[in-house]
C-alpha cells in the first residue's frame, strides 16, 4: 500500500482528502502545518504528496523549497492543491517544483483522475 502525506490545514478538505485516497486503497498520513508536513516526510518519506499552498506557519512554497533541498525528499513527487488559482500561480508553482496542480474546490469523482495526470505513473 503506497504511502500519501497531506499537509492541509483546512479539516473539512482534510477529511474529504483523506476519504478519497484512502478509498483508492492509499494509506494517508496527515500534517495540518507545513513544518509538521516537513518532518512527516523526513520520517516516512512518503509515495507523494498533496501540499496545500496556505498554511497557518509557513507558505507552501516554503514547504516546497525546504523538501526540495533535502536529499531524503527532494525526490518525493508534490502536488499542489490549492484554492490560490490566480493567473499564472499554477505555471509558478510548477515551476517552483511541484510535479502537479489541482484547483480547489476539488472534484470528488475526478480527483483521482487528476492526481494520477498530474504526476502519472508515480502515484
Amino acid at each position: 500500500m503506497k504511502t500519501v502525506l497531506v499537509i492541509e490545514d483546512n479539516p473539512d478538505n482534510m477529511l474529504l482528502i483523506s476519504d478519497i485516497l484512502e478509498s483508492n486503497g492509499y494509506r494517508v498520513l496527515q500534517a495540518e502545518t507545513g513544518l509538521e508536513g516537513i518532518e512527516m516526510a523526513e520520517a516516512n518519506v512518503p509515495g507523494f504528496i498533496i501540499l496545500d499552498i496556505q498554511l497557518p506557519d509557513i507558505i507552501g512554497n516554503e514547504v516546497l523549497e525546504r523538501l526540495r533541498n533535502k536529499e531524503i525528499t527532494r525526490h518525493i513527487p508534490v502536488v499542489a492543491m490549492t484554492s490560490y488559482a490566480m493567473t499564472g500561480d499554477k505555471e509558478r508553482l510548477l515551476a517552483a517544483g511541484c510535479d502537479g496542480y489541482v484547483e480547489k474546490p476539488i472534484n470528488p469523482g475526478a480527483v483521482m483522475q487528476q492526481l494520477k495526470e498530474a504526476i502519472g505513473e508515480k502515484i
